[in-house]
C-alpha cells in the first residue's frame, strides 16, 4: 500500500506541476510545453529534488506513453492529401530545412572532438520543426489561412516525416559500426515502413471505416485507433525503428478516415493527461548546472545560433521565389523545434549516445528556438488574405 501511495503522489506531483506552470506560461503568451519542461527542471533531482528519477520507473512508463500519443496526435493532423496541395515550394522548404541544420549541428559537435554518435543525434535534433507550436502561433495571430502559413505547415509536416526517417537512420547507425551499407539498409527499412503504412494502411483504414461505424456503440473508432497506435508503435520497435515513428504513421492512417475528427476529439483528454508526463520527466533529466561551465554554455549558444541560422538560410532560400518578406516569414516560422527536438534528445540519452551535458544543450536549444521565434513571427507584416500557390 505504501508503494502505491508513492506512485500516486508522484503522478499527482508531476501532473499538478505540469498544469500549473503550463498555465503560467500560457498567460505569458508562451507555449505550455515550455512551462512543463521548466516544471520538470524545478521539481527534478537537480533543483528542489521532489521528483527523484529513476524511482520505480513508473514515471518513465507514463512519459513513454505520453510521447507515443503525442506523435499519434501529430499524425492525426497530417493528411496525405494536404501534402500534395501545397505545391513543390513546401517540399523544397521541408527538405532544405532538414539538410542544412543537420550538417551544421553535426559538423559543430564533430569539430569540437565529440564522438560521431553524439554529432549525429545533435544534428537530428536540430532538423524538425514543431508543427504544434507553429500552428498555435499562426492561429493566434490570425494568419493560419495565408499562403505562407500553408507552406509552413506543409513543410513542417514534410520535415517531420523526413526527420522520423533520419531518426531511424541515426538510431540504427549508433548501435554498431557506421557504414554506408548499414545506413542504406536502415534507410530502406524506414522508407519501406513509412511508404507501406502511409499508402497501404490508409487504403485499408478507408475500406474498414464503414464496417467499424456500423458497430453498436460509438466508441469503436476511438478504440481501434488506440489499438492501431500501440500496434504500429510496437511493430516499429520490433523492426528496429523508434516506436514514435509507428505512432506517427498510425495517426496519418486514421487521418484519412471519415471518423478522424471524432477520434481527435475523444483522444484530446487522453493526450492532455499523458503528454505532460513526457515533458516534465525530460525536464527533470536536464541538469541546469552544466551551464555553470563556460564551455558548455558557449556550446549551447553555438548550437542555438546554428539551429536558427540553418532554418533561416535553408528555408528562406527554398521559399525565395515568393519574395523576401514571405520567405522571411516562412523561414522564421520553421525555426521552433519544440517537442520534436526534445524527443530526439531523449532517445539519444536513453541509448547512451548523448551524455547528460549534451542532452541539456539540445533541450536548451529546443526551448530557446521555441520561445524566440513566435515574437519575431508576429512582427513580420503579412496580409491575412489567402492566396494561391502554383
Amino acid at each position: 500500500m505504501g508503494h502505491m501511495t508513492e506512485i500516486l503522489n508522484e503522478i499527482f506531483l508531476i501532473f499538478f506541476a505540469a498544469k500549473l506552470t503550463g498555465w503560467v506560461f500560457q498567460k505569458l503568451k508562451q507555449p505550455a510545453v515550455i512551462g512543463e519542461l521548466v516544471a520538470g527542471i524545478l521539481i527534478g533531482p537537480y533543483a528542489f529534488g521532489w521528483l527523484k528519477l529513476p524511482a520505480d520507473g513508473f514515471a518513465d512508463v507514463l512519459a513513454e506513453l505520453g510521447v507515443i500519443f503525442l506523435l499519434f496526435s501529430v499524425g492525426l493532423d497530417t493528411q496525405i492529401g494536404s501534402l500534395k496541395s501545397v505545391g513543390k515550394t513546401a517540399v523544397m522548404v521541408g527538405v532544405c530545412g532538414i539538410v542544412l541544420p543537420f550538417l551544421l549541428g553535426a559538423g559543430l559537435v564533430h569539430l569540437i572532438g565529440r564522438p560521431t554518435p553524439e554529432a549525429l543525434f545533435v544534428g537530428a535534433a536540430m532538423v524538425a520543426t514543431s508543427v504544434g507550436v507553429t500552428a498555435r502561433v499562426l492561429s493566434d495571430i490570425g494568419l493560419l489561412k495565408t499562403t505562407e502559413a500553408r507552406v509552413i505547415m506543409g513543410a513542417a509536416v514534410i520535415d517531420d516525416i523526413l526527420a522520423m526517417i533520419l531518426l531511424a537512420v541515426v538510431s540504427g547507425a549508433v548501435k554498431g559500426d557506421i557504414s554506408l551499407a548499414q545506413i542504406g539498409l536502415i534507410t530502406a527499412m524506414a522508407l519501406g515502413f513509412v511508404v507501406f503504412v502511409a499508402m497501404v494502411g490508409t487504403r485499408i483504414a478507408r475500406a474498414g471505416a464503414p464496417v467499424i461505424e456500423n458497430f453498436e456503440t460509438t466508441h469503436e473508432p476511438f478504440v481501434m485507433s488506440v489499438l492501431l497506435c500501440l500496434g504500429l508503435a510496437a511493430l516499429a520497435g520490433v523492426i528496429g525503428l523508434a516506436a514514435i515513428i509507428g505512432a506517427f504513421l498510425a495517426g496519418m492512417v486514421v487521418a484519412e478516415t471519415t471518423e478522424h475528427w471524432d477520434v481527435e476529439m475523444r483522444f484530446l483528454s487522453l493526450k492532455e493527461f499523458l503528454v505532460p508526463f513526457f515533458f516534465v520527466v525530460m525536464g527533470a533529466r536536464t541538469d541546469w548546472r552544466v551551464f555553470l561551465n563556460g564551455d558548455i554554455l558557449g556550446l549551447a549558444a553555438g548550437v542555438f545560433l546554428l539551429a536558427v541560422i540553418g532554418k533561416l538560410i535553408g528555408c528562406g532560400w527554398a521559399a525565395r521565389r515568393m519574395g523576401f518578406r514571405s520567405a522571411s516569414f516562412i523561414a522564421v516560422g520553421m525555426v521552433p523545434r519544440g517537442e520534436v527536438g526534445i524527443i530526439v534528445a531523449s532517445l539519444g540519452l536513453a541509448s547512451g549516445a548523448l551524455p547528460a551535458d549534451m542532452y541539456s544543450v539540445v533541450v536548451m536549444m529546443a526551448i530557446l528556438t521555441t520561445v524566440t521565434a513566435p515574437p519575431v513571427l508576429e512582427r513580420i507584416p503579412i496580409k491575412a488574405v489567402p492566396n494561391s500557390l502554383q
